[in-house]
């Protein structure tokens, strides 16, 4: 990998993350709601993203995968948001969250892979 491509997947991650931020924030204004519906919908919306490139794309996947879509999506967040849950008694809610994002992202994926492969 060339010094160009690893600066450009660093920066495309750093516009990830603040995309992240902004998703997230704004999810969160609009529910208003304890269960985080902004990271479910960021980590699905991002697995989706990631399929379609892999599929379409696969020479961007570095730099649009592992850049913008590693910054954007977020695992760590999820399973703290899903322990936080569980541990503030809301076993049903934690439970959604972690199966929940799980099985939509893989499914996201999937569904984006193959369009991904018909383009």
């Amino acid at each position: 990998m060339s010094p160009l491509v690893f600066l450009l997947a660093a920066a495309c991650g750093g516009l990830g993350a603040g995309v992240r931020y902004l998703v997230d924030l704004g999810v969160a204004r609009l529910t208003g709601t304890r269960f985080p519906w902004g990271v479910m919908l960021i980590n699905i919306t991002g697995s989706l993203a990631l399929g379609l490139v892999v599929g379409a794309l696969p020479g961007a996947a570095f730099v649009v995968g592992a850049g913008f879509l590693g910054g954007y999506t977020t695992f760590s967040t999820a399973m703290v948001d899903t322990v936080a849950l569980w541990r503030d008694g809301e076993r049903p809610a934690s439970i959604v969250n972690a199966v929940g994002m799980l099985v939509a992202g893989l499914l996201a994926a999937t569904v984006g892979l193959v369009l991904g492969a018909a383009l």
